[in-house]
């Protein structure tokens, strides 16, 4: 016969929700940063190729 499982409390679930929301602001954060240093072209450790092709269209 089927058992429920013990409930947790409403601690430890907010801990493990606060969590997963401050991973999810890191990455976010992170994406933003690379994101406007790409833009602005002050992007250090990351290579983002432009082909000729596209820059002669323009």
């Amino acid at each position: 016969m089927a058992v429920p499982k013990k409930k947790k409390s409403k601690s430890k679930r907010n801990h493990r929700h606060a969590v997963w929301k401050g991973k999810a602001a890191l990455a976010a954060q992170k994406a933003i940063s690379l994101g406007k240093s790409v833009l602005t072209g002050k992007a250090q450790g990351f290579v983002y190729p432009i082909d000729e092709e596209e820059e002669s269209e323009e």
